[in-house]
């Protein structure tokens, strides 16, 4: 593993200080991602949603984007889906038509 950014160091220590802050948790997962640690990125987005399950739209495309982009459609399919529905719910319609267009490039 390639040793830690300086922004990833500063978000662990500024969630470190407020473990709560879910843009911090969220910025955090992304991070991970972008380094290439894409299990703890996984497990950082998968947590925001099982904490909030309704609000953390931005998760679910993430974490299906993430499954997508390594090949693992039907892990893509069964969060982007679940993401659609909660977008749908809260009238994100920009963040539902964007995992609508996702799963429609993997169906």
């Amino acid at each position: 593993m390639p040793e830690k950014s300086p922004r990833r160091l500063m978000l662990e220590r500024s969630l470190a200080e407020d473990p709560d802050d879910a843009f911090l948790r969220y910025g955090l997962a992304m991070q991970c991602l972008r380094e290439g640690d894409v299990e703890e990125g996984r497990q950082r987005l998968r947590s925001l949603i099982e904490d909030d399950p309704d609000g953390q739209i931005a998760a679910y495309q993430q974490l299906g984007q993430s499954y997508a982009d390594t090949a693992e459609t039907a892990a893509a399919l069964v969060v982007l889906r679940a993401g659609l529905v909660k977008a749908r719910a809260a009238g994100d319609e920009h963040a539902a038509a964007e995992m609508e267009h996702l799963i429609d490039s993997l169906g």
